[in-house]
């Protein structure tokens, strides 16, 4: 495994004079999932309880049936850039959530639950667990192979001995993280492809540990 900063400097490299496409993808992506999460806030205004539970059931649904097979299409959309050079990221991402769609719904529901299982035992055991998981997006793209429940738990066997690393490597962008709440969250149009493409780099890392072929730009 490499380190933080060579991560880092990769997605740097692969993102310089190339930020538009990311950025405008990322933009995309954020403003579906925050409409279909508004309904998630309603317990925290003043609203009619029947609207409220209505609109809280509309928003799950709208989560676990658009946001989720979108992230895997923003994952792997991001993940052909880095080490493609594809640069019709918006396009991609699109057509690789609609691809396979139910096979994506189903895995991204079943990762959820199993964070969710393991955050009722206690807290600190589901976040460990949420970078157990964390590779299930790629898997479920590059392996339609591999049944809906055993794609998160692939990853997790990824994950074995690295959680910390990755943790680690999130935790490397705290400096930019408080920058894109100053810039009022505008930052993190340009921070989360940032992000993204070093954890591509530590993807790929993962499956070169694997004897899986991994591509480095």
């Amino acid at each position: 495994m490499r380190t933080n900063q060579e991560y880092k400097n990769a997605a740097l490299d692969r993102l310089r004079g190339n930020w538009t496409a990311p950025v405008i993808s990322t933009l995309v992506f954020t403003v579906i999932a925050l409409f279909c999460s508004t309904g998630q806030a309603l317990p925290y205004i003043k609203a009619d309880t029947g609207m409220t539970l209505w609109l809280g059931g509309a928003s799950f649904l709208l989560m676990v049936f658009v946001v989720n097979p979108l992230i895997v299409g923003y994952d792997n959309a991001m993940r052909l850039f880095y080490e493609r050079g594809e640069e019709d990221i918006l396009n991609n991402m699109f057509k690789i959530a609609t691809t396979n769609y139910l096979h994506k719904v189903l895995g991204m529901f079943l990762m959820d639950l199993k964070v969710f299982l393991w955050t009722l035992l206690l807290i600190i055991p589901g976040i460990i667990m949420t970078f157990a998981y964390a590779m299930t997006p790629y898997i479920l793209e590059e392996h339609p192979e591999i049944g809906a429940w055993e794609a998160s738990t692939r990853s997790r066997e990824m994950m074995k001995g690295h959680k910390f690393d990755l943790f680690w490597l999130y935790l490397s962008f705290i400096g930019w993280a408080i920058l894109g709440i100053l810039t009022f969250g505008i930052g993190y149009l340009w921070l989360s492809p940032y992000v993204s493409c070093s954890e591509i780099g530590f993807y790929n890392d993962l499956k070169a540990e694997q004897g899986e072929p991994a591509v480095t730009p």
